[in-house]
């Protein structure tokens, strides 16, 4: 089974690259915000916690995650493979992630690193936050994620690249362009 990392600073297209890659290949998007998100929703007890952490731009904690990813992914048994949207986002967290698909049949990680200039991760933060809503697309909490990514999510990249399950992509350009880049970067395990 196919598990594939989208990865990349906070704006960098992962959401939008994840609808096309589950269009064409039948993937199941787990997109780790959308959970969480969803959690906060509910109203639930679970869903406060998380929000204290969320609301100021911080990572929930790495067990909190893994549970509710591993349950999520429980849920779909029948999937021809996953992409997953932010997660992991600490190196503790890609270990944990391996650990975890160690116990699951034929899993065949790959991380894809979408990369893109720092000024532009911020203007489509802010206009996403313009269009969408999102009480976290505000510049305050734009550069405190955008600085939670650098010191703690980036080294999961070399992660990675240590374990040659990586593959690095120009994220500039339009969205058919950066999703071509993509599909040549994993013709072969597709």
């Amino acid at each position: 089974m196919l598990y594939l990392i989208l990865f990349g600073a906070p704006g960098s297209g992962k959401g939008t690259q994840s609808d096309l890659l589950v269009n064409k290949y039948q993937l199941t998007h787990l997109s780790t915000g959308d959970l969480l998100r969803k959690e906060i929703a509910s109203g639930s007890n679970l869903g406060k916690e998380i929000d204290q952490y969320i609301s100021k731009g911080n990572l929930i904690p790495d067990q909190l995650m893994i549970d509710i990813l591993s349950k999520t992914m429980d849920t779909y048994s029948e999937s021809k493979g996953f992409i997953l949207d932010g997660f992991p986002r600490t190196v503790q967290q890609a270990e944990a992630l391996d650990t975890m698909l160690e116990t699951r049949e034929n899993a065949n990680a790959i991380l894809v690193n979408l990369e893109v200039e720092k000024q532009e991760l911020i203007n489509r933060l802010l206009k996403r936050g313009e269009t969408s809503g999102r009480s976290d697309d505000n510049l305050e909490t734009i550069q405190k994620r955008l600085e939670v990514y650098e010191s703690k999510t980036k080294p999961v990249n070399e992660h990675y690249k240590a374990k040659q399950q990586h593959a690095h992509i120009d994220g500039m350009g339009t969205v058919e362009q950066i999703f071509e880049r993509i599909e040549k970067a994993i013709q072969h395990i597709i």
